[in-house]
C-alpha cells in the first residue's frame, strides 16, 4: 500500500512539475514577443510616452480669433454693390498718461539741441520731479516757451522728440518711453471696423486687441504708428467711403491631362460679360460683369474640371489705403496655397470724367510678391485671377499635384457709403432707381 501511495506522490510531482515547466515556456513565450523601443517594453497595457514639447502656444489656440466668423463668411445671395451707413465720430484716446502735472506756469524758457531727458531736467530745475528714462530718446530738440503752463511744454518737448510721457504724482517722477498704448473708440457697423482694422492690418499695426462687444481696439506703437493710425482715422471720416472685397478661392484640377481652356469664357457668358483683361507677371485678371458670379463661375469649370473651395471671406479699406486678406485665415483645411496673401488698395472716384473704382491687387506669399494687377472697374463688376498654378506653391522637387491644376480668385468689391444719419434712406441697400441716383450725384 506505502508503494502505491509513493508512487502516487511521484506521478503527482511530476506532473505538477511539468504544469510548472508549461507555464514557464508560455511565460518566457509572452515576453519573447513584446517590442522594445529606445530601451522601453512595450506591450498592450504600455502607457504611451511622448517628448517633451518646448513651451509654445498649441497651434489650435493660436488659430483661434472671435473676429473670423465676421471675416470668413460671405452672404452671397444678398449682396449690395453699394450700401450707406451712418458717420459716426471715430475716437482715439492714449492710455497710461498717469496723473495730471501740477499747476505751474512757464516763461521765457528755451533750449538747443537738448535730448528730451535734459530739456526736461533744465526746465524742472527747483521742482521736485525727477525725469526717468525708460528707453532712451536719442533725438535733439531745439525749441522755446514764452509762456505757457507746465503740462503743455513738457508735451511739446516730448512731442518734438517722438516721445511719450506719464507723470507719477505720489512718486514725483516724469517717465519717459518711445511708445504709448492707445483705444480707439470705434463706431457700430461692422464694415468700419473692418476698414479700420484692415487699414491698420495694412499699415503693419499688430497685436490689436479688439472688444467686439465694446466697439474698442487697443493697440501698442511707436510715434510713427500713432500717425499711421491717426491718418487713417481722419480719411475714413473725412472721405466717406470705404472700399470693401467678398472673395472665394478655388483650386481647379483639370479632368484631362490639359488646361482649362479659359477662352471659352467668351462663348459661355458672351463678349459684354467679359470687359477686360489685365496680365500680371504671373495669371490673368478679367474684369466681368454681373453676369459672371460665383455661382456662374463655378458651373463654367465643372464642365472642365474639379473645383474645390479653399477659402471665402472679405476685407475692408479706407479709399486710398490698403489692405491684405490672408487665405490661411480663413481656409477650409490646410492647403499649401494657404501660404497666399492677396493685398489690395483702392480709389473711388473721378477716373478720366467716369466714376471708377481705381484698384491695385497684389499676390503676395511668404517668398515674396507673386503678381499684381491695376484694374479700373465700374462699380457692380466683378474679378476674376486666372492662370496661377498651383504649383507656384509647390516646395518640394516632385509632386502629386497636377501641372495643369490652378489657383482661382473670385473679387466681388463694393462700396461703403458713409453719410449724414439724417440722410440715410428707409432702404440702406441701394438698388434699381435709388441706385442710379446715388451714382448720379
Amino acid at each position: 500500500m506505502k508503494r502505491i501511495m509513493n508512487f502516487v506522490l511521484i506521478g503527482a510531482s511530476v506532473l505538477l512539475g511539468a504544469c510548472m515547466r508549461d507555464d514557464a515556456r508560455d511565460e518566457k513565450v509572452y515576453y519573447d514577443t513584446v517590442q522594445v523601443v529606445d530601451n522601453l517594453v512595450i506591450d498592450d497595457n504600455s502607457v504611451p510616452i511622448f517628448p517633451k514639447k518646448a513651451a509654445l502656444t498649441t497651434d489650435t489656440a493660436r488659430r483661434f480669433s472671435i473676429e473670423l466668423p465676421r471675416r470668413c463668411t460671405v452672404n452671397w445671395d444678398n449682396q449690395s454693390v453699394v450700401s450707406v451707413v451712418p458717420d459716426e465720430k471715430i475716437e482715439m484716446v492714449r492710455l497710461d498718461r498717469g496723473d495730471d502735472l501740477p499747476e505751474l506756469n512757464v516763461s521765457d524758457y528755451d533750449f538747443r539741441k537738448q535730448t528730451v531727458a535734459n530739456a526736461l531736467n533744465k526746465l524742472l530745475e527747483g521742482v521736485d520731479i525727477a525725469v526717468i528714462e525708460e528707453e532712451p530718446g536719442y533725438e535733439k530738440v531745439s525749441g522755446s516757451v514764452a509762456s505757457g503752463n507746465l503740462a503743455d511744454t513738457v508735451d511739446l518737448i516730448a512731442r518734438l522728440g517722438r516721445m511719450y510721457y506719464s507723470y507719477d504724482a505720489a512718486g514725483g517722477e516724469i517717465k519717459l518711453s518711445n511708445r504709448a498704448k492707445w483705444l480707439i473708440k470705434m463706431p457700430a457697423d461692422q464694415d468700419i471696423i473692418m476698414a479700420l482694422l484692415d487699414a491698420m492690418h495694412g499699415a503693419d499695426v499688430r497685436n490689436l486687441i479688439v472688444d467686439w462687444a465694446d466697439k474698442t481696439v487697443v493697440f501698442e506703437g511707436n510715434y510713427q504708428t500713432e500717425r499711421e493710425v491717426s491718418r487713417i482715422i481722419a480719411d475714413i471720416s473725412s472721405k466717406k467711403y470705404v472700399l470693401a472685397w467678398d472673395m472665394d478661392v478655388y483650386r481647379v484640377y483639370p479632368r484631362t491631362d490639359n488646361p482649362i481652356v479659359w477662352m471659352n469664357m467668351l462663348p459661355a457668358f458672351g463678349d459684354k460679360n467679359i470687359k477686360m483683361s489685365v496680365p500680371g507677371v504671373v495669371g490673368r485678371a478679367l474684369v466681368v460683369g454681373p453676369e459672371v458670379n460665383t455661382k456662374t463661375l463655378q458651373e463654367f469649370l465643372s464642365r472642365q474640371a474639379n473645383v474645390v473651395l479653399i477659402s471665402q471671406g472679405h476685407f475692408v479699406v479706407p479709399d486710398g489705403w490698403q489692405s491684405r486678406f490672408d487665405i490661411g485665415q480663413c481656409s477650409k483645411e490646410d492647403r499649401i496655397e494657404t501660404d497666399l496673401i492677396v493685398g489690395a488698395s483702392a480709389k473711388y472716384g473721378d477716373y478720366a470724367g467716369r466714376q471708377k473704382i481705381d484698384a491695385k491687387i497684389v499676390l503676395r506669399t511668404s517668398k515674396g510678391e507673386l503678381s499684381s494687377f491695376t484694374i479700373p472697374s465700374s462699380i457692380g463688376d466683378n474679378y476674376v485671377i486666372i492662370g496661377i498654378p498651383t504649383h507656384s506653391f509647390v516646395t518640394t522637387p516632385e509632386t502629386l499635384i497636377s501641372p495643369f491644376a490652378e489657383l482661382v480668385v473670385f473679387m466681388s468689391p463694393r462700396i461703403v457709403s458713409i453719410v449724414n444719419p439724417a440722410d440715410i434712406p428707409d432702404e440702406p441697400q441701394l438698388v434699381g432707381d435709388a441706385l442710379r441716383n446715388f451714382l448720379r450725384d
